[in-house]
């Protein structure tokens, strides 16, 4: 290939490709660029090398969420959940300066450095659900509004389930409790159908128990209407890593 025919490429690339977001070979191989023109373009100081098969323009200092859009591109499920999710949402406590992000998805799945170097972040990967409508996990990711289109957010219900899932763990017990403080409004219908199919009875039963302490919704008309997993009639304890015992009634 000539340097003027690499020139006019790179040129179509410029014009076509938006910014604001890495790419991959795939997307650099549909306008007739290969591996090793890749690699040239790399070593010409034309394109960025991120990562392998992955690349940016230079000086294109593309933002979270171009970078989280090309990931969801890749990664089964991926999405904004547990706090971050409901920060985007207007529910929020006592904000650092540049919050780790929470991501979920439904594979195993290292976030590459490229990513996590710019944007602090770290990656969920469990089976929260056991879901009993495949429409379900769909219609319980958003891009709430103000946001970029595509972006795949948790609606409230569903992130603060992921939240309590990490509850005393990778997440203080307190400030998830502040947190659920700020939820407003929940709409019953998907927390029904999302407890019904919620895996975890610590993060079902932590629900239902403060639920009832701040009558955020009807738990008793919940229960009557959804088939909602509480695990046993017995109490569910457990020792906290920060040393607490949590305690939790089966219908809160």
């Amino acid at each position: 290939m000539s340097s003027k025919t690499r020139h006019q490429i790179i040129k179509r690339l410029q014009a076509e490709l938006p910014r604001g977001a890495p790419f991959d070979l795939a997307v650099l191989e549909s306008f007739g660029v290969s591996p090793q023109l890749a690699a040239r373009y790399a070593n010409s100081g034309w394109l960025v090398r991120l990562a392998h098969g992955v690349y940016a323009f230079p000086n294109d200092d593309f933002d979270v969420y171009g970078g989280l859009r090309f990931l969801q591109e890749r990664v089964a499920g991926l999405h904004l959940g547990g706090k971050s999710a409901l920060a985007l949402q207007g529910v929020r406590h006592n904000l650092a300066g540049q919050e780790t992000l929470i991501l979920w998805g439904d594979v195993r799945f290292v976030l590459p450095t490229w990513f996590t170097a710019r944007f602090p972040a770290r990656y969920v990967n469990a089976r929260l659900f056991d879901w009993l409508d495949d429409a379900l996990p769909e219609q319980t990711l958003t891009a709430p509004p103000g946001q970029p289109p595509g972006l795949r957010v948790a609606v409230p219900e569903r992130a603060v389930l992921e939240l309590l899932y990490e509850a005393g763990t990778r997440q203080s017990l307190e400030e998830a409790r502040n947190l659920f403080d700020g939820l407003r409004s929940p709409r019953k219908q998907v927390l029904g159908q999302l407890l019904s199919c919620c895996t975890s009875v610590k993060a079902v039963r932590l629900f239902l128990t403060w639920a009832r302490e701040t009558g955020i919704v009807d738990i008793d008309a919940l229960l009557e209407q959804y088939p909602i997993r509480t695990g046993s009639n017995q109490r569910w304890m457990s020792r906290l890593d920060d040393g607490t015992l949590l305690s939790l009634k089966p219908h809160g």
